[in-house]
C-alpha cells in the first residue's frame, strides 16, 4: 500500500502512521506517563488540536502549583491521524503551534512546555485515553445551514463529537473526568455523552458512575488569545456532585480563578444553554442594528454618529456597529444549535423560537446588502459589476486577527463572483483563505458556502494580497470590509493614486470620517456606506460646490459644513 501523507499549510509533507507504528507510539506515551506520575503530575489528554484545543493544552501544561511553582500536569494533545490534520502532531512535537495566532504568547507557551518543561506532547493514538486522569474534549461541533438565510432548516453536525465520546467511553479508566469544552447543542452532555459513557461502562463491567462535566470556552482569537482562555471567567457544571467537584478543582488548577472566579451551575444543560444564550444575545443585538442601519441609509442618517452618541450612556457602552454581518466561529451558528436541540434532542414540535433564528438569518445575509452598495456605487460611475475589478480590503471576520471563519467578506466575494465581477482581496493577517482555496473539502466536503452561489469554481485560485498598492492597482471598486489598523487612516489621495483612477469606495464598517468621504467625492469617486445615509448629503454638497465654479474656497466650505 502506498504511503499516505498529510500536508501542512506551509507545504511540508508528513507521512501518516502505519499499523505497526501504533504499538510503539503507545509504549512511548506509557513510558512518559510513568515518569510524570512519579513526579506527582496529573495526566490530561486534550482531544483536538484546533483553535481551542491547541492553546488549551498549552495553558494546562503551563499551570503550576501556587506554592512550589512546579508543573502539576502532564498534557497529551491528541489529533486524529487524517490526511487533513495529522501534520499538526509533528509540528506540535517540535514546539511549533499548529494554529496561527496574532498573540505572541501562543508560540511561547507551546515552545516552553514542549521543549523546555517537556510536559506537553502530541499523539495520534486513541490509546492515550487509557492513561488519562482528565480528558478535555475540544472536538469541533458545527451547524450546517441547508439554505442561506433560513436557520430553521439547518442541522447540528455532532457526528465527530459522538464518535469521540464512543472512543472515550471504551478506553478511559473509572475515575477519569471527561470535560466537554466544545460548544454543543443544549442537552448534549446529558442526552448524548452521558448515556454513551454509561452504556459503555456497563458493557465493560464498570459499576461506577461516569465523571462527566461541561465548561464552555470563550476563546477570542487575536492578541489576547491566551488570556481569553486562562485569564477569563468560566462557567462549569457536572453530571453529578463528584463531577462538579472534580471539574471545579481541575479548572481552579489551570485557570486564573483568583481574578476571574468560576461560576458553577448544577447541570450541564445549564452551562450549555449559557453559552448559546450568551452568543445568541449578541447576535440578536447586531441583527437589531441591521434594520436601523437600513433605516439610516434611506433617511440620510449616519448610524456611526448615532451609536457614538448612545455609547456615552454607560449602560449602552458596549453597543457595536454590525458591519457586513457577523463572523467568527460562534455567533453565526450557536443560536441554531439551540433551535435544533429544542426539536431534535428534547422533542418539542412547537414554534417557540422566533427571534433567535430570525437574527441568524439577518446576520447571514447582511453581506449581500453590502454587495448591493457595491453595485450601486459602480452603476453611479457608469459601470457594472460584471465588467469591474472589485478589491476587498479585509478577509478576516473582525479587526486585527487572521481568523476567516464565517467572514462577511467571504459572502461578499461569492456574490460578486456570481455576478461576474473580478475579485481581489488584501489582508495583512491572512496568508491562506482556505474557504476559497480548498472550498471543495473545507471545512468539510459539501459544506462550503460555494454551494449557495453560481460561478464559484474560479475562486479556488483566489489569493490574499500583501502589497496594498499592487492589489489596488486598476480597481474599479474598493471595499473597506474590516477595521484592520492598516485601513483606518488610508488617505483618499493615496488610494486613488494606487487604483490609478477614481473608484467606488464602499465603507462597510464606519471607517471613513466625513472629511475623507468629502475628499473621495472631490477626487471623482463614488462613496457608499452601510448605515451611512448622510453620505448622499455630502455628495450633494460637493457637487453643488463644484457647480458654483472654481472660485469656491474648499477650505472655508469644509469649515462651514
Amino acid at each position: 500500500m502506498d504511503q499516505a501523507y498529510s500536508v501542512s499549510p506551509e507545504g511540508t509533507r508528513y507521512p501518516l502512521p502505519m499499523d505497526e507504528d501504533y504499538e510503539r507510539e503507545f509504549e512511548r506515551l506509557s513510558a512518559s506517563v510513568q515518569e510524570q506520575r512519579r513526579a506527582g503530575r496529573e495526566i490530561v489528554v486534550v482531544m483536538g488540536l484546533g483553535f481551542v484545543g491547541a492553546v488549551m493544552a498549552a495553558v494546562v501544561a503551563d499551570s503550576t502549583d501556587r506554592q512550589s511553582g512546579e508543573a502539576t500536569k502532564f498534557v497529551i494533545g491528541m489529533q486524529r491521524p487524517s490526511t487533513r490534520s495529522f501534520w499538526k502532531i509533528p509540528m506540535f512535537n517540535s514546539g511549533i503551534s499548529p494554529v496561527k495566532a496574532e498573540d505572541p504568547e501562543v508560540d511561547t507557551l507551546i515552545r516552553r512546555c514542549v521543549l523546555e518543561r517537556k510536559n506537553l506532547i502530541a499523539t495520534y493514538t486513541y490509546d492515550a485515553l487509557k492513561l488519562a486522569d482528565v480528558v478535555v474534549v475540544d472536538v469541533q461541533c458545527d451547524f450546517l445551514k441547508q439554505e442561506l438565510g433560513n436557520c430553521t432548516t439547518g442541522r447540528a453536525e455532532i457526528a465527530a463529537l459522538e464518535e469521540s465520546m464512543e472512543v472515550i467511553a471504551g478506553k478511559i479508566e473509572p475515575g477519569c473526568l471527561v470535560l466537554i469544552e466544545t460548544t454543543v447543542p443544549p442537552g448534549t452532555t446529558e442526552y448524548i455523552a452521558y448515556p454513551t459513557l454509561k452504556k459503555a461502562f456497563m458493557r465493560r463491567g464498570i459499576q461506577s458512575e461516569p465523571l462527566l462535566a461541561h465548561s464552555y470556552e470563550r476563546v477570542m482569537p487575536g492578541r489576547d488569545y491566551v488570556k481569553s482562555i486562562r485569564d477569563f471567567w468560566r462557567v462549569c457544571s457536572g453530571i453529578n456532585p463528584e463531577s462538579r467537584k472534580r471539574v471545579t478543582r481541575f479548572l481552579s488548577d489551570v485557570l486564573n480563578v483568583e481574578k476571574f472566579p468560576l461560576t458553577v451551575l448544577d447541570r450541564p444543560i445549564e452551562s450549555e444553554t449559557a453559552k448559546i444564550v450568551e452568543n445568541s444575545y449578541r447576535a440578536t443585538i447586531l441583527a437589531f442594528l441591521d434594520e436601523w442601519s437600513n433605516f439610516c441609509e434611506q433617511n440620510g442618517v449616519d448610524l456611526i454618529k448615532v451609536i457614538s452618541a448612545i455609547k456615552v450612556r454607560p449602560t449602552h457602552s458596549n453597543m457595536i456597529f454590525p458591519g457586513p454581518g457577523i463572523g467568527g466561529y460562534c455567533l453565526p451558528k450557536d443560536g441554531g444549535l439551540g433551535v435544533w436541540a429544542y426539536r431534535h434532542l428534547m422533542g418539542f414540535e412547537d414554534n417557540n423560537f422566533l427571534i433567535t433564528p430570525q437574527a441568524i438569518n439577518i446576520n447571514d445575509t447582511r453581506a449581500l446588502h453590502a454587495v448591493q452598495l457595491i453595485r450601486d456605487g459602480l452603476r453611479n460611475m457608469g459601470k457594472i459589476v460584471a465588467a469591474s475589478i472589485v478589491t476587498v480590503l479585509g478577509a478576516s471576520y473582525r479587526e486585527d486577527v487572521g481568523d476567516t471563519r464565517y467572514s462577511g467578506s467571504e459572502l461578499m466575494i461569492r456574490k460578486i463572483a456570481e455576478m461576474g465581477g473580478d475579485v481581489r482581496v488584501h489582508d495583512p493577517y491572512v496568508d491562506h483563505w482556505w474557504e476559497f482555496e480548498a472550498q471543495d473539502t473545507y471545512p468539510s466536503v459539501g459544506s462550503s458556502w460555494s454551494r449557495f452561489f453560481r460561478n464559484q469554481e474560479g475562486l479556488k485560485d483566489l489569493r490574499v494580497g500583501k502589497d496594498l498598492a499592487a492589489t489596488l492597482k486598476g480597481s474599479d471598486a474598493v471595499v473597506l470590509a474590516v477595521r484592520h489598523k492598516e485601513y483606518l487612516d488610508l488617505d483618499p489621495d493615496e488610494v486613488c493614486e494606487m487604483t490609478g483612477s477614481p473608484a467606488a469606495i464602499i465603507d462597510c464598517f464606519g471607517i471613513l470620517d466625513d472629511h475623507r468621504i468629502r475628499r473621495y467625492f472631490e477626487l471623482g469617486c463614488e462613496v457608499k456606506g452601510l448605515g451611512r445615509g448622510h453620505i448622499q448629503r455630502i455628495k450633494e454638497e460637493v457637487r453643488s460646490r463644484d457647480a458654483n465654479g472654481p472660485g469656491q474656497d474648499k477650505r472655508v466650505f469644509s469649515i462651514i459644513n
